[in-house]
C-alpha cells in the first residue's frame, strides 16, 4: 500500500507540514471555532483565526497548543487529523510515518501527549525532535560535526536556545518568550498608555508594520492609527501609534530572548563557545524576522548573528531532512540535552 513519511512543525502559532518527496505542502494557524454549547467544531486553521475576538458567547476561538505543547489534547487531535487528511488528500492509502518537533524543555508526560495525539491523529509511527535540532538541520548547519553549532528559534509561544555538536544538543534552554509575548507587550502597551484594549490580531498588525528592536532605534516609518475600544468609556475609537513606543514596549521581551542565550553560552564548553565565536548564531522561527532582533543579539553578545533562510518554515525542512534520513537520525531525534537551570 502507498504510504507518506510526514514531518510536522507543531507550533503554537501555525501548523507546517512537510511530505516527503513533494515538500512543504501546507502552512496554517493553529486555531479551531468550536460552538461550545453544540460541542462541534466550526472551522480549523486560517478560517477559525479570523474568527479570533469576534465570535458570539457560545461560540469559541482556541489556540490548543500553548508554548509548544498541547494544551486541550482532544482538539489538538482534531485539528492535526483535519491538517494530514487536507495535506495529503487521497494520495496515500495508509497511516503515514511522523516526525514531529517539541520545545527543548518539554517534560516527558508533554512528549508523550505530542506523540499520542499524532498517533490519534492517523500517523502509524511517531518520532519526536526538538525544535532547535530540527531548525539547525533545517537552516542547514551540519550539525553531525564535532564542532559548535548555535541556533536560536523565535517562534509564536517559546523560544528555543540550543548549542549543537556531534549530533546532540550540548546545551540547551526554552523559555516561554516569544512572537505571542511580543504581541501581548504591545497589548498591555496600549492599554497601560492611551486607554485602548485592542485584540491579539491588531497587535500582530502593529509589530509586524512597526515593530523593531533594533539598537539603533525606531523605523523611519510614518504613525498607524489603529481601532480598538476605550478601556474608560468603552466607546470604539482610533489611536496614532508611533514606532518608538512599539520599539519601547516590544525591548522586554526580547532582551528576555537575549538572557536566555547568555545563560546558554555561560554553560557551554570552552572549545564549543570558541567554534561558536567563529562562526556565529543562526536565528530560525517567525519571530525571528521582528526588525533589529538579530542586530540586538549580536550587539549584546558580542558574536556575528545572521537569519536563516526562510526562516518561518526551517524547523518543517529540518522535520523532513530527518525523514529522509531517518535511521541515521534517529539517535539525533530522541538525544536528550543537558538543561540550563
Amino acid at each position: 500500500m502507498l504510504s507518506a513519511d510526514v514531518g510536522l512543525d507543531l507550533g503554537t502559532a501555525s501548523v507546517i507540514i512537510y511530505v516527503r518527496g513533494r515538500g512543504i505542502v501546507l502552512q496554517e494557524p493553529s486555531v479551531v471555532a468550536i460552538d461550545e454549547e453544540r460541542q462541534q467544531v466550526l472551522a480549523i486553521g486560517q478560517a477559525a483565526r479570523d474568527m479570533l475576538g469576534r465570535t458570539p458567547g457560545p461560540i469559541a476561538a482556541i489556540r490548543p497548543l500553548r508554548n509548544g505543547v498541547v494544551a486541550h489534547y482532544q482538539v489538538t487531535e482534531l485539528m492535526l487529523r483535519y491538517f494530514l487528511r487536507k495535506a495529503l488528500g487521497g494520495w496515500h492509502l495508509s497511516r503515514p510515518r511522523l516526525v514531529a518537533c517539541v520545545p527543548s524543555a518539554v517534560t516527558d508526560v508533554e512528549r508523550r501527549a505530542v506523540a499520542e495525539a499524532c498517533r490519534q491523529a492517523g500517523a502509524r509511527e511517531v518520532h519526536l525532535i526538538s525544535e532547535p535540532m530540527a531548525a539547525a538541520i533545517g537552516a542547514g548547519l551540519d550539525v553531525e560535526e564535532p564542532v559548535g553549532n548555535m541556533v536560536v528559534d523565535v517562534g509564536g509561544g517559546t523560544t528555543d536556545v540550543a548549542v549543537i555538536s556531534l549530533g546532540s544538543e550540548v546545551v540547551a534552554d526554552s523559555v516561554r518568550v516569544a512572537g505571542d509575548s511580543m504581541d501581548e507587550a504591545v497589548v498591555r502597551h496600549l492599554k497601560r498608555q492611551h486607554n485602548l484594549v485592542i485584540g491579539e490580531r491588531s497587535a500582530e498588525d502593529l509589530k509586524i508594520e512597526l515593530g523593531t528592536v533594533d539598537p539603533e532605534g525606531a523605523v523611519d516609518v510614518p504613525p498607524r492609527e489603529v481601532r480598538g475600544r476605550d478601556a474608560v468609556t468603552g466607546l470604539p475609537r482610533t489611536q496614532q501609534v508611533e514606532a518608538e513606543e512599539i520599539r519601547a514596549a516590544l525591548m522586554e521581551p526580547a532582551m528576555s530572548i537575549v538572557d536566555a542565550v547568555r545563560r546558554v553560552l555561560e554553560r557551554t564548553p570552552p572549545e564549543l563557545a570558541a567554534d561558536i565565536y567563529e562562526r556565529g548564531v543562526v536565528m530560525t522561527g517567525g519571530g525571528a524576522l521582528l526588525r533589529g532582533l538579530d542586530r540586538l543579539l549580536s550587539q549584546q553578545t558580542g558574536l556575528p548573528v545572521q537569519l536563516a533562510d526562510d526562516p518561518i518554515t526551517c524547523v518543517a525542512r529540518g522535520t523532513g531532512k530527518v525523514l529522509d534520513l531517518l535511521q541515521r537520525n534517529r539517535r539525533v531525534a530522541t538525544t536528550p540535552a543537558q538543561r540550563v537551570v
